[in-house]
């Protein structure tokens, strides 16, 4: 498609702000907030420093099951790590951004967070 601008400085200005973010990358993340489910997770992760799967999916009310495929599609994104204590998978929130995002919807750390 092809498109006469009419103020070819402002479109020109306009087109160049897309040069500088990542937007199919904003649009992935975006993508993965848009799920209630997995944005309950998050914060519930954000609220607690470090969780197992059981306890998460009673806070969440999800089967474990379903719990785990989320929390799968979230640490390939890089935002959550799980780390073994013992027999037991423990999660926690590792992205900075996705950090500051949760505190801007209003999310609250519980005792014991670092960030």
């Amino acid at each position: 498609m092809t498109v006469s601008p009419i103020d070819p400085d402002r479109a020109a200005q306009a087109a160049h702000a897309l040069s500088g973010p990542d937007i199919d990358g904003w649009a992935r993340r975006f993508e993965l907030l848009a799920d209630p489910n997995r944005l309950r997770i998050l914060h519930c992760l954000h609220h607690v420093e470090s969780i197992c799967v059981s306890d998460l999916a009673y806070a969440v009310e999800m089967t474990p099951t379903a719990l785990s495929q989320a929390l799968r599609l979230l640490r390939q994104s890089g935002w959550v790590a799980a780390e073994r204590e013992g027999r037991v998978m423990h999660y926690r929130l590792v992205d900075d951004t996705v950090h500051a995002l949760l505190h801007t919807m209003g999310a609250r750390h519980g005792g014991g967070h670092t960030h």
